[in-house]
């Protein structure tokens, strides 16, 4: 089931980046689900603005009652819209700072865990006269596996943040 050579440290380390992942493909899915809504939001306005310019070409004294309530009508529609659009575009910056706030606090934890990971792979091996070859290679391994899973997700070296 389990091959010998991974260790609980390997699993945890696939795990996070697993749900990191997880988290990224979350993020552009909502992402696109705000891109995709301010595209309809757009194509509506344009629509709008468009019927209302035909409407405003008109003179005004040949205008009838129905075209200028149908202007009225249009106008308060493209002023909604326009809102509803400022809403989102609202929502996508609270996103944006909610989502680098965790990702700082998640770098900070990570960071404070890998530290006291590391020293505490790093002591026992440290006050050890006599360690076996296996026991040499495999803390300096799990240090390595550490600080790579830190770069890959969480800051350092992520493109994706």
């Amino acid at each position: 089931m389990a091959d010998s050579t991974t260790t609980i440290d390997d699993i945890e380390g696939e795990l996070f980046r697993i749900e990191r992942i997880r988290e990224i493909l979350v993020r552009r899915e909502s992402e696109l689900r705000y891109m995709m809504d301010d595209i309809q939001l757009c194509k509506e306005i344009s629509r709008l603005k468009t019927e209302l310019q035909k409407l405003l070409v008109l003179p005004e004294n040949q205008k009838s009652n129905e075209e200028k309530q149908r202007e009225e009508e249009l106008v308060q529609q493209i002023h909604k819209l326009v809102e509803t659009r400022d809403f989102l575009v609202d929502d996508v910056e609270f996103e944006r700072l909610r989502e680098r706030e965790e990702d700082k606090e998640m770098a900070e934890f990570l960071q404070s865990k890998l530290s006291k990971s590391y020293l505490q792979r790093a002591t026992p091996v440290r006050e050890k006269k006599m360690t076996s070859r296996g026991q040499q290679t495999s803390a300096p391994y799990m240090s390595k596996t550490g600080l790579t899973l830190l770069k890959e997700c969480c800051g350092f070296t992520c493109s994706i943040m």
